[in-house]
């Protein structure tokens, strides 16, 4: 199964039509987009969306989110996988990276995994 993504609600809402410029086919949402959960939604309810919907996130909160991820797990969840942005990277590198992941890996990859891109 393709990769689906939810971009976190601190991202550039940019990112999603420059990953749509590269293949309008991507499913991808932001927090605060129609059937995505809403702006402001804590992290713990976010991650239980995502393991709901199958979606990987796309995020850059590092502060709170890996304690949520941990508390997720030891409750018995799980996640279609988180990937980090990293600092001082253009918007156009993540969309591609972004693209990159949705064209060479399947969704059931991610389960449970975390990365950062670009690479």
């Amino acid at each position: 199964m393709k990769i689906r993504f939810l971009l976190d609600e601190n991202l550039p809402n940019k990112l999603k039509f420059a990953v749509w410029r590269l293949n309008p086919e991507i499913d991808i949402v932001r927090v605060g987009d129609p059937d995505a959960p809403l702006l402001g939604t804590p992290d713990p309810e976010l991650l239980h969306y995502l393991e709901l919907s199958q979606r990987l996130l796309v995020t850059d909160n590092r502060k709170s989110m890996p304690g949520h991820l941990e508390n997720h797990w030891q409750a018995g969840g799980h996640i279609w996988g988180v990937i980090w942005l990293r600092p001082g990277t253009t918007l156009a590198s993540w969309a591609e990276a972004i693209f990159l992941l949705w064209e060479t890996t399947d969704s059931e990859e991610w389960i449970d995994q975390l990365d950062w891109i670009p690479f």
